[in-house]
């Protein structure tokens, strides 16, 4: 379980310098430079990642289970596993009317993925994993609308349904891919056992 709250502390405290920290970074930047800045960022997420991942697999070879979901649920996170996929393509595309309306597709992506990942893992590990990512995207969401008051930053204005259609689609291929190999093969679990 250390392997895992390092990794989380790693990956979700870079991230989170934007939220926590603001002034450091804006100093890193003017310092380092920009590309220097998102250089230490990158590393450090890769890193922090590898490290997370590892420990969760660590952390589920001898769980501590607090509830075990029906399986019908599965069937549940399968179907809020579509709009993650779309929302993930729309947050890295430009705006069309999903993100405008969304503001943050990112964010609520990972609020969809991390809710619907405690509805059918109740052990210990999966509790800690995506219970932070959880917390984490909620804090997110505040300090964006805060610095959004404060004029920091702007919300994106809806652009061609171009962007909508491909945001759709994009999500629906990446989410069959995950469906049909991808998740097992990098999680090592079926997310529809018997599919």
């Amino acid at each position: 379980m250390i392997w895992l709250v390092i990794g989380l502390v790693l990956f979700l405290g870079v991230h989170s310098v934007r939220i926590f920290a603001p002034e450091f970074r804006r100093a890193q930047i003017e310092a380092r430079g920009l590309n220097t800045w998102k250089g230490i960022y990158s590393v450090a997420s890769i890193v922090g990642f590898v490290i997370l991942v590892w420990g969760f697999n660590i952390a589920r070879q001898d769980p501590v289970v607090f509830w075990v979901a029906p399986v019908w649920m599965s069937h549940l996170v399968a179907l809020l596993m579509v709009f993650v996929m779309i929302l993930l393509v729309a947050s890295q595309v430009p705006a069309g009317r999903i993100k405008a309306a969304v503001k943050h597709p990112m964010l609520l992506a990972v609020k969809i993925w991390a809710l619907a990942h405690l509805l059918v893992n109740g052990d210990l590990a999966s509790v800690v994993l995506f219970g932070a990512f959880l917390v984490w995207a909620i804090i997110d969401r505040i300090s964006e609308k805060k610095r959004l008051r404060a004029g920091l930053t702007t919300n994106p204005v809806a652009g061609p349904v171009k962007w909508d259609i491909i945001s759709v689609v994009g999500g629906l291929v990446l989410y069959v891919a995950f469906l049909m190999f991808l998740h097992e093969w990098l999680i090592g679990v079926a997310p529809i056992p018997g599919l």
